[in-house]
């Protein structure tokens, strides 16, 4: 039951990045009206850095093609874990409204990386 419902919260997770990836290269959601200044300016300023959105972007799809696969599902968390975080901060400063999403995505990201916790100690050991 418990490989179900992770796989099930990991291909909406993925999805989601793949989504918001996409959405970097192809701009076919445009940005809420309603959002604060502060915000608008700081989107300015990354906007202003020329290979940062696709970047970003590129790391999204690729993290989230990684968390849906059951085999390369580790990497996947440890790839896409800057993005949640950074996520996770924007929403606190900017939007706080926006962490009814961010939080649950993190927590499943953050679910996979201890689940994974076996796979990891290689890299640091």
């Amino acid at each position: 039951m418990k490989n179900k419902i992770l796989f099930v919260l990991s291909l909406l997770f993925g999805l989601m990045f793949i989504n918001a990836g996409l959405n970097k290269f192809l701009n076919y959601m445009p940005p809420p009206k309603d959002m604060p200044p502060a915000m608008m300016k700081a989107m300015g300023a990354f906007m202003e850095i020329s290979w940062l959105m696709p970047l970003v972007g590129t790391i999204e799809i690729i993290g989230g093609l990684l968390f849906i696969i059951p085999k390369t599902r580790a990497l996947g968390a440890i790839i896409i874990l800057p993005v949640m975080v950074g996520v996770v901060l924007t929403n606190l400063t900017y939007i706080p409204s926006g962490l009814t999403i961010a939080l649950p995505m993190l927590l499943v990201n953050l679910w996979v990386i201890y689940d994974s916790r076996e796979r990891y100690k290689p890299m640091i050991q």
